[in-house]
């Protein structure tokens, strides 16, 4: 498919970038002294990002049942990240946001001991931080939240999926908001854990092949929401509970640090404490 070349712009405010190339719509923010070094570094590194990605799309499509063998550094930490969900239907595509973002943040941060610096891939986050540092993300809830990371936190990336989002999702949580290691691991489990808040089978809930939407999806003909109707108090909590023993799991096994799942207005939380949530809302903990 073709696309127009790299567009690079720094936004009004003169602090940060914008990268924009197809599907990929970076904004980078560096608090580095000589932040105009961070960004040409940012710059030739996203000249070829997308054509490296479109090379291989056949394998990245390629569920990993089937062992996909990729050749670019991107397409790799897509494969690593999903290589610890063996149990699940899942593409390398599953983390392909927050594998971007990782590849770009470590382009970036040529010193280690720079303060602060973050790539946002429309929502799927890598950031570094030193010292006192802290990196906050506000959650589009009622009641509002926020993820909150400091330095000394073991977590460097954070990704958000859900069925309202820009992906497909076989489930139906409005929002599942994932904080790890980096990016492309909370991507993927965002994406797997938005999964498992389903009810299967309830006939409110509306859904249409991924196929029938996008003929090239790597989803295939699996049934993707498009629609939730009116569920009970009692359905939404269920539902709720199949996505946090699922997520409990991957905390537990410690590929996320922590989760927070929304459904009909209703917040719940698994793993750290780093997630601080602006209410008195119920709050469970791995």
């Amino acid at each position: 498919m073709p696309w127009e070349q790299p567009q690079s712009a720094m936004l009004p405010d003169g602090r940060r970038l914008h990268l924009n190339h197809g599907p990929i719509d970076l904004i980078i923010e560096s608090f580095s002294p000589d932040r105009e070094s961070v960004y040409q570094r940012a710059r030739g590194r996203f000249e070829t990002l997308l054509q490296d990605l479109a090379a291989e799309l056949p394998q990245l499509r390629s569920p990993l049942s089937r062992n996909p063998d990729v050749e670019g550094v991107v397409a790799h930490r897509m494969l690593r990240a999903i290589r610890p969900f063996q149990d699940r239907f899942v593409t390398p595509m599953a983390a392909v946001a927050g594998a971007v973002a990782d590849e770009m943040l470590d382009v970036m941060v040529a010193r280690r001991d720079e303060p602060k610096t973050y790539v946002n891939n429309g929502g799927d986050v890598a950031f570094h931080l030193d010292g006192a540092e802290r990196f906050d993300v506000e959650i589009a809830s009622r009641p509002s939240g926020r993820i909150s990371v400091c330095a000394a936190d073991p977590v460097r990336g954070v990704a958000t999926s859900g069925w309202r989002g820009r992906s497909f999702s076989l489930g139906i949580a409005d929002s599942v908001t994932v904080v790890a290691h980096n990016a492309a691991a909370a991507d993927v489990a965002a994406t797997l854990i938005a999964n498992e808040v389903d009810l299967p089978d309830h006939p409110a809930i509306r859904r249409t092949p991924a196929s029938a939407l996008a003929p090239d999806s790597d989803l295939g003909d699996r049934p993707v929401t498009t629609g939730v109707g009116d569920l009970t108090s009692d359905e939404t909590e269920g539902a709720l509970d199949n996505g946090a023993r699922y997520a409990t799991k991957l905390h537990d096994a410690g590929h996320i640090a922590g989760a927070v799942m929304m459904l009909n207005d209703k917040i719940r939380w698994i793993g750290t404490d780093s997630l601080q949530i602006d209410s008195e809302r119920e709050r469970h903990h791995a």
